[in-house]
């Protein structure tokens, strides 16, 4: 993959069916971990297109990742975050993250937050490699909710 060839853009209702699909594929792994389908492999995504902004990451007209984000007063909530399993390990994830600091920067929010299974050992290790610290953990339907944050660093320019 080159940086290039990646684009982004908003998704539009009709993305619906292929963000699904991709969340099931990207999430699959993890239901022989926790013994059942992760919460994101279950949600309504027509209606999470409907109220809620999503970011796509498309190559060669594919779309192989997303990043759906909601704004809260004091920061960005990441809702989830996948990659197709065949484009996983070639940065994308880290992309779509970037574009998540990108939208809280530009909305004034210092910070992002995000909440993960911590059988995901894989995810939390990928959020820790991008400066997310764990902020407490809560029991959750037989398994450990991690809940994480960044804060962004803004940069002053000199006054001179």
């Amino acid at each position: 993959m080159t940086k290039n060839s990646i684009r982004f853009r908003p998704a539009e209702p009709a993305d619906a069916a292929a963000i699904r699909d991709i969340v099931r594929a990207a999430y699959a792994k993890w239901v022989p971990v926790i013994g059942r389908e992760p919460l994101p492999m279950r949600a309504d995504y027509e209606k999470a297109v409907a109220e809620h902004p999503f970011e796509l990451a498309v190559e060669d007209g594919r779309i192989v990742g997303m990043i759906e984000t909601m704004l809260a007063d004091d920061h960005l909530w990441i809702e989830n975050v996948c990659v197709a399993p065949q484009t996983q390990g070639r940065g994308i994830g880290r992309l779509l993250l970037e574009r998540a600091e990108q939208k809280a920067f530009e909305a004034g929010r210092p910070e992002l937050r995000l909440l993960t299974n911590g059988a995901f050992e894989a995810n939390v290790l990928l959020y820790k490699s991008h400066g997310y610290t764990v902020d407490r953990e809560e029991p959750f339907m037989g398994g450990m909710t991690v809940y994480m944050s960044k804060k962004l660093t803004v940069t002053v320019a000199a006054q001179g």
